[in-house]
């Protein structure tokens, strides 16, 4: 698959490698798995050569020999010979960038921690030393989204308060899912789009795999996930272990739970039988993965509160893949597209809501997008989209089938936001169904 989109982080990092000619840049790149923070990085800098530094997790001897090589192969450099650890190399490479301006890309970042985690505080040590001489352009970028946050965010770390800029990436817009579909399958339908975002939200690696497959219709791409030795079965597990740790058993459940449609937190303690708030909290605030989901208007943070589960993909993966773990164990990957089949309208119902909310964000028209139900769930209006700037206010109605939408019942539900938030006086308001045709 080609590279798509990407404009904006690549001009980021354009002008921050320009910005290093004057002044050293420290700059953190944060993602989860399979994003695309390395395939990024290499394409905004591929008109010259940069060190790229990879953290395996073995010996920090056999990592600086790694590293020797790749300096002397960029830089046109003798290498140094024997080295103790990577401070060395790193003071090195300091010293060397006071002199001359390059690029040095150190990807896994956070693995430094089960290599040597004194590295941390080396590296703190140097760039202190030598930062206000230094013209590098240093670029670290991690796929342990917990771990990366806690060494540049938290103020007990040696490299709080180094880095000069943040980069997040995050997944493909709905645009660029069109654009990439159309590329590849110009005779896709709405439920092929539709299935590429519900199976893959966004997330370039998946998209890769299933267009390198050629699996760009609903049923082929079912086909791919869902097979022998397919990447897609393990995702899960293998993405969010190493974050969780021992916990992570604890923390499948409630992810779990919440994929399913148990999505407060009397729902999922009932389920899961233990107290659940600090797990939720860490979900949301350490891990990024759920969101607190409220109605719109809603005067406290504590009632009416609903979770999910931010990351599409984890949605699909907890949902069908993670619940029945008991028929891949077994191989039986028939059953489990049945199953997939059985509840893939009421999935993608639910996800097709969340492309349009992602399709309203891309379309920069709105200050603010919500949605909004009753004290009992009741009366719940899709999406809600708020200008202040112009004193309007769209109300949508969002299902698969157009012919399941009724006006009045939109009409009627609004009428009951209104006059119970009072909110959205003196506001131009309409009304707008919206469906796969519209995609």
């Amino acid at each position: 698959m080609k590279f798509y989109d990407r404009e904006k982080e690549i001009k980021f990092l354009l002008e921050t490698r320009q910005a290093a000619e004057n002044n050293a840049r420290f700059t953190v790149v944060t993602g989860r798995r399979r994003i695309g923070k390395t395939s990024l990085i290499t394409k905004a800098y591929e008109d010259s050569p940069f060190l790229y530094f990879f953290v395996a997790r073995k010996a920090e001897k056999d990592l600086c020999d790694g590293y020797l090589e790749e300096i002397s192969q960029k830089l046109l450099l003798p290498v140094l010979g024997q080295v103790k650890g990577f401070a060395e190399i790193f003071e090195f490479l300091m010293k060397l960038s006071c002199d001359r301006s390059f690029t040095l890309v150190i990807d896994e970042f956070q693995n430094f921690f089960r290599v040597n985690k004194s590295i941390f505080s080396d590296i703190q040590k140097i760039w202190d030393k030598y930062e206000k001489q230094s013209k590098i352009n240093l670029v670290v970028c991690g796929s342990v989204y917990s771990m990366m946050q806690k060494l540049f965010k938290n103020k007990k770390e040696p490299l709080y308060g180094r880095a000069t800029g943040e980069l997040k990436v995050r997944a493909f817009a709905p645009s660029i899912l069109k654009e990439i579909i159309a590329d590849a399958n110009p005779s896709y339908t709405k439920e092929d789009l539709l299935a590429l975002f519900s199976f893959t939200g966004g997330v370039a690696k998946y998209v890769q795999l299933l267009v390198d497959a050629g699996a760009l219709t609903k049923d082929k791409m079912i086909d791919c996930i869902v097979s022998p030795n397919s990447t897609f079965l393990t995702e899960g597990k293998e993405n969010l272990v190493e974050e969780f740790g021992r916990d992570y058993g604890t923390y499948f459940s409630i992810l779990s739970c919440i994929s399913r449609g148990y999505n407060t937190r009397s729902d999922i303690e009932n389920v899961i039988g233990k107290e659940v708030g600090g797990y939720l909290t860490n979900l949301e605030k350490e891990y990024e993965l759920i969101h607190k989901r409220q109605p719109l208007f809603e005067k406290t943070s504590t009632k009416n509160v609903r979770y999910e589960i931010d990351d599409v993909f984890y949605s699909f993966w907890f949902r069908f893949i993670f619940k029945y773990s008991y028929i891949v164990e077994i191989e039986n990957y028939q059953k489990l597209k049945e199953i997939i089949l059985r509840d893939y309208e009421t999935f993608t119902g639910l996800m097709l809501e969340r492309y349009f909310f992602r399709k309203e964000k891309e379309s920069g028209r709105w200050t603010r997008l919500g949605r909004w139900w009753g004290r009992k769930g009741e009366n719940e209006i899709d999406l809600i989209a708020e200008d202040e700037l112009s004193k309007t206010a769209v109300f949508y109605e969002i299902k698969r089938n157009p012919l399941k939408i009724n006006p009045n019942d939109l009409k009627t539900k609004s009428q009951i936001f209104l006059d119970s938030t009072r909110q959205f006086k003196h506001y131009d308001i309409s009304l707008k169904m919206l469906s796969m045709k519209d995609m």
